[in-house]
């Protein structure tokens, strides 16, 4: 092998350890319960996960459109969209506290929040 080959296969080891590492750091499940419903920008609801009861409800947007939100287990997610690629809904429930359920059309974002509200 020559040197060049060597320092390339080096460079791909520690980019795929970094990436794995970033990976499971990004991934990892939250122990937060406290949850923001924010849209436009502006705080809709403030929820406590460990003591809302299941239910679903729905958010509209006022220049038309609605998310159906769903509560439960303890857990939160998107379950149907009127938006043309539903990716909210493709995002399942809520684990991350580095990855929100956005929706980009009806500007809406679920995501984990501190105890008072807001991160």
């Amino acid at each position: 092998m020559t040197k060049g080959v060597k320092i390339c296969l080096a460079v791909v080891i520690v980019l795929f350890a970094v990436s794995a590492v970033l990976s499971v750091i990004i991934l990892r499940p939250t122990d937060k319960k406290m949850v923001e419903i924010v849209q436009d920008n502006h705080v809709l609801y403030t929820l406590d996960l460990s003591s809302e009861e299941d239910r679903s409800f729905r958010i509209e947007y006022p220049d038309g459109g609605w998310n159906e939100i769903t509560i439960k287990d303890g857990q939160i997610s998107v379950t149907d969209a009127d938006c043309p690629d539903k990716t909210c809904v493709k995002t399942g429930v809520l684990r991350s506290e580095t990855i929100p359920i956005v929706c980009l059309p009806h500007k809406l974002i679920i995501r984990f929040c501190g105890e008072g509200g807001s991160q």
